[in-house]
């Protein structure tokens, strides 16, 4: 292989392992948040659920990743759901905060766990399932328009180069190891920065946000230009809101714990 050629693809590959842990970053945040209600016991299973999860729809999401791109209407569905999840949990978060409880993120699985516990469990899987699937969708959109920039290297595969398919491959399989460590650090944070709940959500509801954004710009619809999503005009918007989002919610809940502490 032309050792130019092997140096793009390492260096695509890196670009895309560090995509895929800021992505797996943000779905190991939404994770932590959806199992906090839960006893430790049942959130390391309901984790577990979620890891494997995302491991197979990121797998199912890079085989049909030509069907992905081709129809915005499975966009739509993923960035719908994000963005709904977002201010439902906001709102719900913010009413019983106003209510003087500023401890739990409100879930009607955690409304009503002494009486339906079983449930409560199984309904936080299903919606962590539900957020792996849009994640994913997510994380596979953003690795094709970096990966379909390398020259070709083999065969197609699937309709994709089997060169652009293996690197996207390899970015999204570390991102999910990436995620296996995060999540349970995340639950950790989140146990002692409860304002950081709130932060999550908003992140939830901008990566929502940024879906929409490629179903503006899909050529069906043609409301914004085919390549403003991958411009790096919109990837700075994009994560320096991110990035403020998140270090903002940090930064409130060291605050509010030093009040406490005082």
């Amino acid at each position: 292989m032309d050792p130019s050629i092997l140096l793009s693809y390492l260096w695509v590959l890196v670009v895309l392992i560090v995509l895929e842990g800021l992505l797996a970053a943000d779905n190991a945040i939404v994770m932590a948040v959806m199992v906090k209600h839960l006893k430790p016991e049942e959130q390391k299973k309901a984790l577990f659920y979620g890891l494997v999860g995302a491991f197979i729809f990121r797998i199912i999401s890079l085989f049909l990743i030509t069907v992905l791109a081709q129809y915005w209407e499975i966009q739509a569905l993923g960035a719908a759901y994000l963005i709904f999840m977002s201010v439902k949990n906001l709102y719900d978060y913010f009413k019983k905060k106003n209510h003087g409880d500023d401890t739990t993120v409100p879930d009607i699985a955690e409304e009503q766990a002494e009486d339906t516990k079983g449930n409560g469990f199984w309904m936080t899987v299903l919606k962590v399932e539900f957020a792996d699937i849009a994640f994913a969708i997510d994380s596979m959109l953003a690795a094709i328009a970096i990966a379909v920039t390398l020259p070709h290297v083999g065969p197609d595969f699937l309709g994709l180069n089997a060169g652009q398919f293996a690197v996207m491959f390899t970015g999204g399989m570390i991102g999910v190891i990436l995620m296996r460590f995060a999540a349970n650090y995340f639950v950790a944070i989140l146990a002692k920065y409860p304002s950081l709940e709130a932060a999550a959500f908003a992140i939830v509801g901008w990566v929502g946000i940024k879906l929409v954004v490629l179903v503006l710009a899909h050529d069906k619809i043609h409301v914004l230009p085919h390549d403003f999503p991958h411009s790096w005009q919109w990837q700075l918007i994009f994560w320096t809101v991110l990035i403020s989002i998140a270090l903002g919610g940090f930064l409130l809940g060291k605050f509010k714990n030093k009040k406490a502490s005082h």
